[in-house]
């Protein structure tokens, strides 16, 4: 929703103050939400500019290595995205991976694994361009936005 708090935590300033000095030297930063959605938004063909590219930007004037990764997320009728950032490089295989999800969880899951998640970080070309083309950065001032579709009528 425009105007509402949640927008303020995607800004540069909110990373550079807030959650970079939250992190250990090793520390990996993940965007878990946006405007009350599930991810850094959608991050498909059609829509990865509505937030998606300005969010991966945004970090990447505040962190040194930046990743992003997506997956589709069929109750939003799209691929959405995420995006890591750290100032320490991502260097584990997909073999280091699946050893800490088992070394941390009893049970197994069900979508990811250490090749799945390498993999959801291979982005289309369309939508890889644009991330290393973007220029706006998320500010408090200068905010992007999804709105909503208005509401779904039934037909009787």
């Amino acid at each position: 929703m425009e105007g509402g708090p949640c927008y303020q935590l995607y800004t540069k300033s909110f990373y550079e103050h807030v959650v970079k000095p939250k992190l250990t030297d090793r520390g990996i930063f993940v965007t878990q939400a946006l405007n009350s959605l599930a991810a850094a938004g959608p991050a498909g063909v059609l829509t990865h500019r509505e937030v998606f590219s300005s969010i991966y930007n945004t970090l990447r004037h505040v962190f040194k290595y930046v990743k992003a990764y997506t997956a589709h997320v069929p109750s939003f009728a799209d691929t959405w995205g995420w995006v890591m950032a750290s100032d320490h490089p991502f260097n584990l295989s997909a073999q280091q991976i699946d050893e800490r999800i088992k070394e941390r969880l009893d049970t197994e899951l069900l979508y990811l694994s250490g090749e799945s998640l390498i993999s959801s970080t291979t982005l289309n070309k369309s939508v890889y361009k644009s991330l290393q083309n973007e220029t706006h950065v998320y500010t408090e001032d200068d905010a992007r936005f999804i709105h909503g579709h208005g509401r779904a009528h039934l037909l009787t």
